[in-house]
């Protein structure tokens, strides 16, 4: 028997605290029978005994919010598209869960509600997620299947994809419906505090495997959730797929104590201080590369990117043999190109996508251009004082090593590298000697205390800290349902 299995979502993560809106230029998209070949996607053409059915996939670098209007064009193209693949055996979402949406609370689960209601109660929902998702009852509510990601950094990406596609097609192919469970955990820690590298994380997350060995478990699921959208779904939670209700209550209870009692454990991996330490820890090594993470304006994590302070501090020390990858500043980029390769120019850098971002004024030289698709995807790399800096059209990561060998930069050949990070990236990381990261201002800030912290709900750790939590695990409404009926 063939199964017909439709593929689609949107991925990505917004803080609340970056008021660069995304609009449909920020996304990647993939339609139709594009989505399979794509890499993250490969393994769907590869599926036995299933038809896939191809609709749309949009995928963006965190940042701030998505407008309201380009998420209903999305939605809408997506829904469009379910509807004409219909009858379907089964639906998968390749979601981030970190989405918000101008205006909108919960927008994973408006766009999986949506999509619950063309496909009908009897169509089984799968859904991969971030681990830095937030979760709500909403959400569980209209799901069957659900995987996340293991590892922080990612590196395990396509294989919670295939987690959560390979049991869809064990739940078509076996005619067995599981359910989801989960339990809320009240913590929220940043990424930065709870590398999957580093202890406890690492402990817990190496114990995930043994849940899903227990009868009646098929995938155990540790959720840190996204700390920088201040929204009433904001939590840590466990998140179970089971055919086994008891089971799932017990195991997803121990997952969700086991973080908690953790809870004041974490702490940051690599060496970590002030802007202002890192940069005298710097100045004293004797090795290279020192890299140094640029942690508040991380654009991977939902910064803004603009940010010029680091710069600042640099210049006004004096420093040499630097590499700033980079500053996302269109106008500046656009004065590089206007002026050509060689040129010498005064540049205003930094503050054009946030005016509350920190600013530098510098007389640099323009040393490379880089143009591989279009004004969008144009890069700078411009010197100034012993200091080269990567100017990008739009905010991206600094992350792998092809970024840097692509404008003709050895990451390794510089004193100090500075990138928009938190914890490095796995390229980077094995090539820093140290590892260093500064607890920089901006939209991802790691003063989480300090947060805003007017919608979430409480009390949640660390905002407030004395009180006390038992896990209360929840099952879906749709499984809770079948198994009180006796199915």
């Amino acid at each position: 028997m063939t199964f017909r299995i439709a593929v689609g979502g949107i991925h990505t993560e917004c803080s609340t605290g970056n008021p660069a809106l995304m609009t449909a230029e920020n996304f990647r998209v993939l339609e139709g029978e594009a989505l399979p070949k794509a890499d993250y996607f490969s393994f769907l053409r590869e599926a036995d005994n299933v038809e896939i059915l191809p609709l749309l996939h949009a995928r963006a670098v965190p940042g701030g919010p998505v407008s309201a209007k380009t998420y209903q064009a999305f939605k809408a193209d997506f829904l469009k598209r379910l509807k004409a693949s219909l009858p379907l055996d089964g639906l998968y979402l390749a979601m981030h869960g970190a989405m918000n949406v101008d205006g909108m609370d919960d927008a994973e689960a408006d766009w999986i509600l949506a999509a619950r209601e063309v496909v009908g109660a009897d169509c089984p929902i799968a859904v991969s997620y971030d681990l830095h998702g937030n979760v709500s009852q909403t959400i569980i509510d209209q799901i069957d299947i659900f995987a996340a990601y293991r590892t922080a950094p990612h590196i395990d990406v396509r294989e919670t994809m295939v987690r959560a596609f390979s049991m869809l097609v064990k739940s078509l192919e076996a005619g067995v419906r599981p359910g989801v469970m989960w339990a809320p955990v009240p913590v929220l820690l940043p990424g930065e505090r709870t590398s999957t590298e580093d202890e406890p994380a690492a402990a817990l997350y190496r114990q995930l495997p043994a849940f899903d060995a227990r009868e009646g478990i098929w995938d155990a699921n540790l959720m840190v959730g996204y700390v920088w959208a201040d929204e009433p779904r904001a939590t840590a939670c466990a998140v179970v797929t089971a055919t086994d209700v008891a089971a799932a209550e017990k195991a997803a209870s121990e997952i969700a104590l086991s973080y908690w009692d953790a809870r004041e454990d974490f702490a940051f991996g690599p060496v970590t201080g002030s802007l202002e330490e890192m940069l005298e820890i710097a100045g004293r090594a004797d090795t290279k590369p020192v890299i140094l993470a640029d942690s508040g304006d991380n654009p991977t994590g939902g910064g803004v990117g603009d940010r010029a302070d680091v710069l600042v501090a640099l210049m006004e020390g004096g420093c040499e043999d630097a590499l700033i990858a980079g500053i996302a500043d269109r106008p500046a980029v656009e004065d590089c190109f206007d002026a050509g390769k060689g040129a010498v120019l005064d540049l205003f850098i930094g503050g054009t996508l946030d005016d509350r971002s920190p600013s530098a004024t510098a007389t640099a030289r323009i040393i490379r251009l880089d143009d591989p698709a279009g004004p969008d995807e144009r890069q700078a790399v411009v010197e100034t004082g012993g200091i080269t800096i990567v100017l990008s059209a739009r905010r991206r990561p600094y992350h792998n090593i092809a970024d840097f060998t692509q404008l003709g930069l050895d990451p390794k050949a510089f004193r100090l590298l500075v990138v928009k990070s938190g914890y490095l990236s796995p390229e980077l990381a094995p090539i820093a000697n140290p590892n260093l990261m500064a607890l920089t201002d901006g939209a991802v800030n790691q003063d989480i205390e300090a947060l805003p912290n007017r919608r979430r709900r409480g009390p949640c750790y660390p905002f407030q800290r004395d009180f006390a939590y038992a896990p209360e695990p929840r099952p879906s409404k749709r499984w809770k349902a079948a198994h009180d009926g006796g199915e």
